[in-house]
C-alpha cells in the first residue's frame, strides 16, 4: 500500500495497536473485542488518574485567571512555562503577544495531560511504550507551530511576501508528494566523492554483497596490523568520512593506520535474495581475510557501528568458534547485542508485524530505505520533521545545507529474508545473548568466546541503540572490555572529532551488571572519545613497518578509486 511521505505498513499499525490498547485500559474493548470478550486490562491507578484531572482542571482555570489579567496586555508571566530546551517558540511573538501566549501556554498544558496521562495508566510495559511514543508523535504534530493559521512568523512572512511564500511552500509541498518522502535538506549540494568521502583509495576488492575500501596512508609508518571497519548496512559508509575536518577515517589514518572500509551495495530487487549468514560471511568474515591478505598482517583490529557491530560480533564469535583468531581486537560504537530494551525501535516490533513481514519478504524481496528512513525520522520528528514541514511547505523556503543530513537522506534498501531474520532474532526475540541459540553460517554463535580486547562506546542520548543496552555488551564478551559512554546522540556523538574535541565522555574500571550504578562511579572526561580510542589501540599497534606506496595487492590489485560506485547508487 503507497502512503504519503513512504509511511510504512508499521507505523500505521502501531498508531492502531497503541489506539486499541489505549481503549482497553480504560476499560473499553478494542475493535473485534467488543462482543464476547472479556477486558483483561481495566483503568488500573484511578487515584493518579484522578490526581491528573484535578491538576489539569487546576492548570485550567491559572490559565482562564491569566488571560482575563493578561488581556489587552504586551506581555506577563506565563502561568504554564515552557520546557528548557523547547525551540518552538523561540519567536517574539510567543513573549509578546498575550494571543500568542495564551495558544501556546493551552498546547503546553494538554501536552503534558496527555504524557501524564499515558503514564499513570496500568498496563504492559511494552504496550504503554508503544502508546508513549505514538502520544508523542500526536503531540508534536499538534504543536500550534505546525499551521499557517496559528504561527505568527508564517503569517509574518506571508504577509511581507503578499502570499509568495505560501505560494512557494506549496509548490515545495506537491514536489515531495511526487517523490514520496518529506526533504530534509538540499540534497543536491553534497555529491559522493567531491563533497563528502572525499579520503583517497582504492577499491581492492568486491563482490555481490560488499566493495572493499583501502585508504592511502598519511605517515611515512604504519601499525602492522591493519583497521577495518565494518558501517551499517542500513546506512552508508561516508558518515565516517563526511569532510576532512569531520573524517573518522582521516583520523585513523592520519595516526599511522592502514584503513579498510566495508561499502555496501544498496539493494536492488536482483538482491532480494541475501540473508543475515550472506553479510556475515560473504561480508564482514570475507573483508577480515581481504583485508588479512592484503595487508600481510597476522591479525586486524575491527572495527563495527550499529547494526554494522551486531554483524561483525556475529562473525567473531563464529571465527572464534572455528579456531580462527585473525581479528586482534574488537571496537562497537552504539551496537546493541542484547535487545532487552530496543529503545523506540522496539514499539514497531511485535509478532503480528514481523509475521507480516516474513510472509511478503521473507524468502525474497527488498525492504525499502524510504520507509526505514521515514520510521527512523519519526524517532526524532521534533527535529526532523516539523521543523522542516515549518520552513519547507509553511514558509516557503529551500532546505538547509547540511552534509550530515544530505547523508542521512542517502537511504538504503535491505534485503527482505535478512531484514526480517534480523528482526526476529534480535528485536523480537533477543536470541543473540543467549550461547548457542542461534547458528550462523552452520556454527553455533556464542559471544562469551569473544575474548579478544573490545573497546565499547555508547552514547547517552542515544535514541536508536540505548545505552544501557549497549552496556550489557561487557556482560557477553569474554575478554578485557573498556566501555566509554560518550556525550550527545547516536550520530553526533559518535562523529566528534578530536581536533575540535568538544563535548564529552564517561569512564570507569569497575564492572557492575547494573548500568546506573557503573555510571555513578564513573569519571567524566572532557574532550572527543576519539582521543581515549586511539590511545587504547596504541598498545596494539606498536609494531610498525614502512608505508606501502602501492594499495591492494597482487591477488588484489586496486580498481576504481574510493569511494567506489557501490556507495552511489540510490535506493530505488
Amino acid at each position: 500500500m503507497n502512503r504519503p511521505f513512504n509511511m510504512p505498513d508499521e507505523f500505521v499499525d502501531g498508531f492502531m495497536k497503541a489506539g486499541a490498547s489505549f481503549w482497553r485500559s480504560l476499560g473499553g474493548a478494542a475493535d473485534g473485542e467488543r462482543e464476547g470478550t472479556a477486558v483483561n486490562s481495566p483503568l488500573g491507578s484511578s487515584e493518579r488518574i484522578a490526581e491528573l484531572q484535578a491538576d489539569y482542571l487546576k492548570g485550567l482555570y491559572q490559565l482562564s485567571e491569566h488571560i482575563i489579567k493578561s488581556a489587552g496586555a504586551e506581555q506577563g508571566e506565563e502561568s504554564v512555562e515552557t520546557p528548557r530546551g523547547d525551540r518552538r517558540f523561540h519567536g517574539t511573538e510567543w513573549r509578546e503577544s498575550a494571543l500568542y501566549r495564551i495558544l501556546k501556554q493551552c498546547y503546553l498544558l494538554n501536552s503534558r495531560y496527555c504524557t501524564d496521562f499515558v503514564e499513570a495508566l496500568d498496563m504492559d510495559e511494552k504496550e504503554k511504550h508503544r502508546l508513549r511514543f505514538f502520544t508523542r508523535q500526536f503531540v508534536e504534530a499538534m504543536s500550534p507551530t505546525n499551521f499557517v493559521a496559528t504561527n505568527p512568523d508564517v503569517i509574518k512572512l506571508a504577509t511581507e511576501t503578499e502570499g509568495q511564500s505560501l505560494k512557494a511552500g506549496l509548490d515545495n509541498l506537491m514536489a515531495d508528494l511526487g517523490k514520496g518522502n518529506l526533504t530534509i535538506t538540499d540534497e543536491s549540494a553534497f555529491e559522493v566523492g567531491k563533497d563528502v568521502a572525499t579520503s583517497k583509495g582504492a577499491v581492492v576488492f568486491e563482490n555481490d554483497l560488499f566493495q572493499l575500501i583501502q585508504y592511502e596512508p598519511a605517515t611515512e609508518r604504519v601499525a602492522a596490523r591493519p583497521l577495518l571497519i565494518v558501517p551499517p548496512c542500513i546506512n552508508k559508509f561516508y558518515i565516517l568520512d563526511l569532510q576532512p575536518t569531520n573524517s573518522f577515517v582521516r583520523f585513523a589514518v592520519d595516526n599511522g593506520l592502514t584503513v579498510f572500509m566495508v561499502s555496501w551495495r544498496n539493494p536492488d530487487h536482483s538482491c532480494g535474495h541475501f540473508s543475515w549468514d550472506d553479510y556475515v560471511e560473504d561480508g564482514a568474515m570475507r573483508a577480515i581475510d581481504v583485508s588479512r591478505s592484503i595487508s600481510g598482517a597476522d591479525k586486524v583490529h575491527a572495527v563495527g557501528w550499529c547494526v554494522g557491530g551486531t554483524i561483525l560480533s556475529s562473525a567473531l564469535a563464529i571465527l572464534r568458534t572455528r579456531g580462527d583468531e585473525s581479528v586482534a581486537s574488537a571496537t562497537l560504537l552504539t551496537t546493541m547485542l542484547d535487545f532487552r530494551e530496543p529503545g523506540d525501535l522496539g514499539v514497531f516490533v511485535d509478532e503480528e508485524t514481523v509475521r507480516q513481514r516474513e510472509q511478503t519478504i521473507g524468502k525474497g524481496g527488498i525492504y525499502r530505505g524510504a520507509e526505514l528512513g521515514f520510521v527512523f525520522q519519526t524517532l526524532r520528528s521534533k527535529e526532523l520533521i516539523w521543523p522542516n514541514v515549518i520552513n519547507n511547505y509553511l514558509k516557503g523556503r529551500p532546505p538547509e545545507r547540511f552534509d550530515l543530513l544530505a547523508w542521512n537522506a542517502d537511504v538504503t534498501n535491505l534485503p527482505g529474508p535478512m531484514y526480517c531474520w534480523y528482526i526476529r532474532n534480535m528485536y523480537l526475540e533477543n536470541n543473540l545473548r543467549v550461547p548457542n541459540r542461534l547458528t550462523m553460517c552452520g556454527t553455533p554463535v556464542d559471544l562469551g568466546r569473544v575474548d579478544l580486547p573490545a573497546y565499547v562506546l555508547a552514547t547517552v542520548e542515544d535514541h536508536i541503540v540505548p545505552w544501557r543496552s549497549a552496556y550489557r555488551t561487557t556482560g557477553l564478551f569474554g575478554g578485557d572490555i573498556r566501555f566509554v559512554l560518550g556525550a550527545s546522540g547516536h550520530i553526533a556523538g559518535v562523529i566528534n572529532p578530536a581536533a575540535k574535541n568538544k563535548r564529552s565522555y564517561w569512564i570507569s574500571s569497575d564492572r557492575c551488571d547494573d548500568p546506573a550504578a557503573w555510571l555513578a562511579s564513573a569519571d567524566e572526561k572532557p574532550g572527543s572519545w576519539w582521543n581515549d580510542w586511539i590511545a587504547w589501540l596504541k598498545p596494539w599497534a606498536e609494531v610498525q613497518h614502512p608505508a606501502r606506496a602501492q594499495l591492494g595487492s597482487n591477488r588484489y590489485p586496486p580498481g576504481e578509486s574510493a569511494p567506489g560506485r557501490y556507495v552511489k547508487a540510490k535506493a530505488d
